[in-house]
């Protein structure tokens, strides 16, 4: 049981966001029953507001036996012509995400990329 949810959690991507332009992020801390945790990021212009990209996570999470919470929120503009990705912002409903936590997440998924942070803007 442990093990299944263990590897579950492995499975679950650390970032997964647009390829190019402005939209709004969640950072997600998922755990599997009972056991170690680890924050996603999660970011889509789809999304009107950051509850929307929440419990789409929350749900698609839930199938694969797995919990998690929301951490916070902020927004992304992301540059792919520039390699470059900026996080700021925050999120009214979930407050401001740990704008440096998600900077690391992106420089493991974008190693070529200059990515920056600010507490500054909506």
């Amino acid at each position: 049981e442990e093990a299944a949810a263990a590897a579950a959690l492995a499975e679950v991507a650390d970032v997964e966001i647009d390829g190019d332009g402005v939209f709004k992020y969640v950072l997600v801390r998922v755990r599997a029953a009972g056991g170690p945790g680890k924050d996603v990021v999660r970011g889509h212009g789809w999304a009107e507001y950051h509850a929307d990209l929440y419990e789409r996570t929350a749900e698609e999470l839930a199938r694969q036996g797995l919990g998690c919470e929301c951490l916070g929120g902020g927004r992304l503009a992301h540059r792919p012509e520039e390699r470059r990705i900026h996080v700021y912002g925050y999120s009214v409903g979930f407050g401001r995400a740990d704008h440096s936590v998600t900077t690391e997440k992106l420089k493991a998924e974008y190693p070529d990329y200059e990515i920056t942070w600010a507490d500054e803007g909506y």
